[in-house]
């Protein structure tokens, strides 16, 4: 008997009597066939952490690092939530981005994934994002590349950034904040002239690429490296108008929307969190995209992130970590970093309890998700705050604590600008050779992501 799966699919069709009848999707197939999906997320909280000093009344419960290390470790009332995912999460001190350890800690949601060195004030310069490396590896099997969202929505400006993406030329990529916005782009269909708009635009593209062309050898050197740089965004412009012509006779996935509600936003935050996660869940379990960014607020203050905190009752977020002096200001703070991880930790549950589709294990196994910020100890940039969960079918083992340096005293429990100030005579682990690690673990066959040195054991 001929096995199944060495059916010429054609000649199959030719002996049913010459009707056109579509062959059915065999789940024999499917699991057979699909290549692994390998996901990857981000998602970034800003003004760092609560971390009282040892003597403190409050470092027992509300100090946002675990006590203990290794396996040996105790999750502390902020990262609580966690404790039902315990062996599928790491959570690493210890760690930051050497070339911005001594800039404001409000300065530096631009490099969290990018470990570009942007300074604390002057010329800025970017450079590729973490996820937008990805991005480009495994991009052309999805119908969007990657998603890039944020609280705040849109770019922000140099060093007060609302995205956490960013383009091989260092410029920033805007970020969705608007549910509705996010859920029409993935899942309702475009209207009948999207097919004229496409081929519209592909000829308005192909004219301005040749006034470039034109152009450019009439200008100097220096003018003539601007040029380059827009000719790239005319370039990066053509690859998304091809890909959007591929995709356009390819139906878009059907989910229920019941569920949702889209029309919201932050002053109704904890509902605004959820829908945002549920977007990115539904993403992912389509195959729409395998790459998220999501910011989920903006440094010192600024912008509708910065009501995020009223989720538990509090007035405004930035103020909680200036306040930690007061009487359970501690407290406070932490109460709403335990607010994120539940909403992380409510995501992260989602996908270990979802199957992968056409796949082994379940979505969690074959997704990293990066949780984290940019400063800790009000402000600080050093020791991120990072919480790494899934990956177990990428090879990633879980339930550590992994500290690679020890924050000193003397920095701990400050609530002034003391901090970031201190010249740094203590030794931390650069954050890229984290991410090139995962780079690895998510297939890419890479050595080298911004600084990184060497990989690390995960």
């Amino acid at each position: 008997m001929t096995p199944l799966s060495s059916l010429d699919r054609r000649r199959f069709l030719r002996g049913v009597g010459g009707f056109a009848l579509a062959l059915p999707t065999f789940e024999t197939f499917a699991k057979a066939s699909v290549t692994p999906r390998k996901r990857f997320a981000s998602f970034y909280m800003p003004d760092g952490v609560p971390m009282p000093r040892e003597d403190d009344p409050a470092f027992q419960d509300w100090s946002w690092f675990p006590h203990g290390e290794g396996k040996d470790f105790q999750f502390t009332k902020c990262l609580e939530p966690l404790e039902s995912l315990r062996n599928d999460v790491t959570v690493f001190g210890g760690m930051s981005h050497p070339a911005v350890r001594e800039v404001h800690g409000h300065s530096n949601a631009d490099q969290f994934l990018t470990g570009a060195d942007t300074g604390a004030s002057g010329d800025y310069q970017n450079s590729i994002s973490l996820d937008q490396v990805y991005a480009e590896h495994v991009g052309q099997h999805t119908r969007f590349s990657s998603l890039v969202l944020s609280t705040d929505g849109g770019t922000g400006s140099p060093r007060g950034a609302q995205t956490l993406s960013f383009n091989r030329n260092g410029r920033p990529i805007p970020a969705e904040h608007r549910p509705k916005r996010i859920f029409d782009q993935l899942f309702v269909k475009s209207d009948a002239d999207a097919a004229r708009r496409l081929a519209t635009s592909r000829s308005a593209l192909d004219d301005l690429m040749a006034d470039a062309q034109d152009l450019k050898r009439r200008l100097s050197h220096a003018d003539q490296e601007t040029l380059e740089e827009y000719i790239q965004s005319v370039r990066d412009t053509e690859v998304k108008v091809e890909k959007a012509r591929k995709w356009l006779t390819t139906p878009l996935p059907v989910v229920n929307v019941d569920h949702l509600q889209l029309d919201l936003g932050p002053e109704d935050p904890r509902n605004y969190l959820q829908t945002m996660f549920e977007l990115i869940y539904l993403a992912f379990k389509t195959d729409s995209t395998r790459v998220v960014t999501y910011q989920l607020g903006r440094e010192n203050g600024v912008g509708a992130s910065d009501y995020l905190a009223r989720a538990v009752g509090f007035n405004l977020t930035h103020q909680l970590s200036h306040q930690t002096k007061k009487v359970g200001g501690w407290k406070n703070f932490g109460i709403y970093c335990r607010f994120l991880a539940e909403e992380y930790g409510r995501f992260a549950q989602k996908l270990k309890d979802t199957p992968e589709p056409a796949g082994t294990g379940n979505m969690l196994d074959n997704t990293l998700l990066l949780y984290g910020s940019a400063s800790s100890s009000f402000h600080l940039s050093r020791n991120y705050p990072l919480i790494l969960a899934g990956g177990k079918n990428l090879g990633v083992s879980h339930g550590h604590y992994r500290k690679f340096g020890e924050m000193p005293s003397r920095l701990l429990g400050v609530s002034t600008d003391a901090g970031w100030r201190s010249e740094m005579d203590y030794e931390e682990e650069p954050l890229s050779n984290l991410y090139v690690t995962l780079l690895q673990k998510l297939g890419m066959e890479t050595e080298r992501f911004a600084d990184s040195k060497r990989t690390i054991e995960i």
